[in-house]
């Protein structure tokens, strides 16, 4: 898994953070803000999930969905208006609610200590990534980005989103490697389908709200690992520090 390995690349969202849900719980008081009522995290997801996909190529494909929620529930909201909201809404879960994965930050450790050097890809806007970066207590309590990460590509850093793998061969440049020296972590179907279109070997991470995609995830990963106790293990036998 790690042999020959130099550059190890990690989503962020769903796989080297808790933060799946919290967009969730977001999303249900966003709706239910702009006259939606009440709906179902789950189903919001899905809604989300598949309409980023769909939008892969748009320059603003988060102010797309806020878009696409005041068509679905005829908001009076402007789209805009409602990509404000919904950023206000989450403001006080990414800054004291979203934290790591379990054991994610002592992998990161591991890694840098083994002389890895560590990159993360994410389709999350800036804004929010500055957020985990500068604020967040429980990430920077337990490892900061800046300290352990560069690159960090965030969405407009990038022309396309996942699955196109723009991202990645601009971190490959960046690093000066080749994408069999790389490894990526990724935890959704379109993240393991970017990391195959780029060449790049894809350890899928397990995260619940990924389910409905399992069977594929799958048969396109490299490697699946339940959590990340899973994953300093196989560095520890694999590596020396």
């Amino acid at each position: 898994m790690f042999d020959r390995k130099k550059a190890i690349i990690f989503d962020l969202d769903g796989t080297l953070i808790d933060s799946v849900g919290v967009w969730n719980a977001v999303d249900v008081e966003l709706v239910k803000q702009i006259g939606g009522g009440e709906r179902d995290g789950g189903d919001l997801q899905r809604q989300r999930d598949a309409l980023l996909r769909e939008r892969a190529a748009s320059s603003d494909p988060y102010g797309d969905y806020c878009a696409y929620l005041k068509e679905k529930y005829a908001s009076p909201l402007t789209a805009d208006e409602i990509h404000s909201r919904r950023y206000r809404i989450a403001r006080d879960f990414l800054e004291n609610v979203v934290d790591y994965k379990p054991r994610a930050d002592e992998f990161v450790k591991a890694l840098k200590a083994r002389g890895f050097r560590l990159a993360i890809a994410t389709a999350t806007r800036r804004g929010t990534v500055d957020i985990y970066r500068t604020v967040n207590r429980n990430m920077l309590a337990k490892a900061p980005l800046d300290e352990y990460f560069s690159p960090v590509y965030a969405r407009e850093d990038v022309r396309a989103m996942k699955p196109d793998p723009e991202v990645y061969f601009r971190i490959l440049g960046d690093l000066g490697a080749a994408p069999d020296e790389c490894l990526i972590f990724e935890d959704s179907l379109i993240g393991v389908e970017s990391a195959r279109n780029a060449g790049i070997e894809a350890a899928a991470v397990y995260d619940r709200y990924a389910d409905a995609d399992r069977a594929r995830i799958d048969v396109l990963a490299d490697y699946r690992l339940r959590d990340y106790g899973a994953a300093i293990e196989i560095l520890k036998r694999e590596t020396v520090e």
